[in-house]
C-alpha cells in the first residue's frame, strides 16, 4: 500500500509540475517580448502579401493582431492564441483568444488575425470590456484565396473589420464568431 501511495504521490507531483510548466504565466519570463516579435513579424507579412491591409490600419484607431491562432476540433472543438493591442503603432495591452465549440468537425488549423477597430468608440467598448466576444455583426474583408484584400464603401463603415490569413492545416473554414479575448499580462 506504501508503495502506491508513493507511485500516485510521485505522478501527482509530476503532472502538477508538467500543468505549471505549460501554463506559462509570465513570471520570469519573456511572454512580452516574443508576443511582440510576433506581432511585428505578422504585420510585415500582411503589408507585404496584402497591401491595401495599410490603408485599412491608417483609417483605424486600433488593430489587435493575433499573430497565431491554432484551431482543432474531433466533435468538441477550439482555439486559443495571445496577441496584442495596437494603438498609433504602440503596443498598449496584451489579449487572449479563445474558443470552444461542439458540431460536426474534424481537423487542425493555424491562421494569423488582425481585428481593426475603425472608430474610437468600438475600441473603447474592446477596452472596457472584461472579456470581448465576436458577434456575427463583425465584417470579413478577406477570403480564403490569396487574391488581394477587396473592401467597399460598405465594409469601410463597419465599426470593426477582421482580416483572417496565414492559414495552414486540415480544418476547412476559420471564424472568429463566438471567439472571446481577455486581456492578459504576459
Amino acid at each position: 500500500m506504501k508503495n502506491l501511495n508513493r507511485r500516485t504521490f510521485a505522478l501527482t507531483a509530476l503532472a502538477g509540475v508538467s500543468v505549471t510548466a505549460a501554463c506559462g504565466n509570465g513570471v520570469g519570463s519573456n511572454g512580452a517580448d516574443t508576443i511582440d516579435a510576433r506581432v511585428s513579424a505578422t504585420l510585415t507579412h500582411m503589408y507585404d502579401n496584402y497591401p491595401n491591409t495599410a490603408d485599412l490600419a491608417g483609417k483605424a484607431a486600433g488593430m489587435l493582431v493575433m499573430p497565431l491562432v491554432t484551431e482543432a476540433g474531433l466533435g468538441f472543438g477550439g482555439a486559443y492564441g495571445r496577441g496584442a493591442l495596437l494603438v498609433n503603432d504602440i503596443t498598449v495591452d496584451y489579449y487572449s483568444t479563445a474558443k470552444a465549440n461542439f458540431g460536426l468537425q474534424i481537423g487542425a488549423q493555424q491562421y494569423a488575425h488582425v481585428l481593426f477597430f475603425m472608430t474610437q468608440d468600438a475600441l473603447m467598448n474592446f477596452r472596457r470590456s472584461s472579456g470581448w466576444a465576436a458577434g456575427a455583426d463583425l465584417e470579413y474583408v478577406f477570403s480564403d484565396q490569396g487574391d488581394s484584400l477587396a473592401t467597399e464603401t460598405t465594409t469601410l463603415t463597419a465599426p470593426v473589420i477582421a482580416v483572417v490569413f496565414g492559414r495552414a492545416g486540415l480544418r476547412v473554414g476559420a471564424t472568429l464568431e463566438g471567439t472571446k479575448y481577455s486581456r492578459i499580462i504576459p
